[in-house]
């Protein structure tokens, strides 16, 4: 009767062993930050059967909608002139194509209209107004009004500021808000004479617990309140890889400026053989890097995600130590880590032994 038990005992350790290990890994979400929403929907489409492509775009889609740290779709992040514009960018990690929008005008769907560009073209990256005609003429709405009342009301307290703080530097304003020249004094100049936000209307909409003001006093504060990007991987079913990502770009950023974000390998970057990577922070150091590109190599190399995405960053904070950014890496077996430099990163997660989105914190 002992020895029947005992091997009744062993044949059950070998049931639950083994249903452990048939469970299915697949599907995987993973997204910058806390976008807990964003995860859901990508979840709920992969879930049902879609493409990593679909997930992906619909997960973007809904931190565009829900106007993620206001950071991510329209009503934003204004430019110098009052303007917001948007940044996005899909990846097919099955087949490498790629296609993305830059400082696009007039169309609130930066990550659908990444998705034309990837799918009906043979380009990779359309920009400016031109890409806002591409994208109406083939389907999405527009032409929109990408301000909100929100983004207007942030711009008048910054121009009432004297335009401070801003993204310029080596030169001096005619006026308080341009037009700028050059001068070899310009920076000793400036720094004297603005006031940092907390002394202006301005530092009334800077989160009270940002530390991440840079050096110059005329610098952009880098947070994931005020320069921002939702970037996410999708594995699906099948084991096929995606990535995309959406922003509105850095606010009170120069007219024209693109970051990170609609920039294959910085922002993101997949590979079915490989696994993918998503990055956000100061997208304009970042970006002289191509860390994603860098962590998809590496873990290709045989590194560990969390070994990668270390290395990735390290090889930034070597040449910019004050800067401030953040990567997660997932390889094409499911495992994810993050890594980050300057603040306390947090990125989303859902696998199919989870209830829910899961929320993994990083510290520098």
């Amino acid at each position: 009767m002992r020895i029947f038990l005992l091997l009744l005992l062993q044949v059950s350790l070998v049931a639950a062993t083994g249903a452990a290990h048939s469970s299915e890994p697949f599907p995987v979400v993973v997204s910058t930050w806390p976008f807990v929403e964003a995860v859901r929907a990508a979840w709920r489409v992969v879930t049902a059967g879609s493409s990593a492509v679909d997930a992906v775009v619909e997960g973007c889609s809904t931190c565009e909608e829900l106007r993620c740290d206001g950071t991510v779709g329209p009503g934003g992040s204004p430019d110098e002139n009052g303007e917001t514009t948007l940044d996005a960018l899909v990846m097919n990690g099955s087949t490498m194509e790629v296609g993305a929008v830059a400082a696009m005008r007039f169309v609130k769907d930066g990550i659908k209209a990444a998705k034309l560009v990837m799918e009906h073209t043979e380009h990779t990256l359309i920009v400016g107004e031109k890409a806002s005609i591409f994208a109406i003429s083939m389907g999405l709405l527009g032409p929109s009004n990408l301000s909100s009342p929100e983004s207007l009301e942030k711009w008048i307290r910054w121009k009432r500021n004297s335009c401070q703080p801003n993204f310029r530097k080596n030169v001096i304003p005619t006026n308080s808000c341009g037009p700028y020249s050059f001068s070899d004094a310009a920076s000793t100049s400036a720094a004297k004479s603005l006031a940092s936000p907390a002394e202006g209307d301005l530092g009334k909409d800077w989160p009270e617990d940002n530390k991440f003001v840079a050096s110059k006093a005329n610098s952009i504060p880098v947070s994931n309140h005020y320069h921002d990007t939702i970037s996410m991987a999708v594995i699906d079913k099948a084991g096929r890889i995606a990535v995309g990502t959406s922003t509105n770009g850095a606010t009170f950023k120069i007219p024209g400026r693109v970051g990170d974000g609609p920039i294959a390998g910085s922002s993101a970057y997949a590979d079915d053989e490989v696994g993918a990577c998503g990055a956000t922070g100061d997208g304009d150091i970042m970006m002289r890097f191509l860390p994603c590109y860098q962590v998809v190599e590496s873990m290709r190399q045989g590194m560990e995600p969390k070994i990668a995405a270390a290395d990735a960053i390290s090889r930034i904070a070597r040449k910019f130590p004050d800067f401030v950014g953040a990567i997660f890496a997932l390889n094409k077996n499911g495992v994810h880590a993050g890594a980050c430099h300057g603040w306390t990163f947090q990125y989303s997660v859902r696998t199919p032994t989870m209830e829910d989105v899961e929320v993994f914190t990083v510290v520098p």
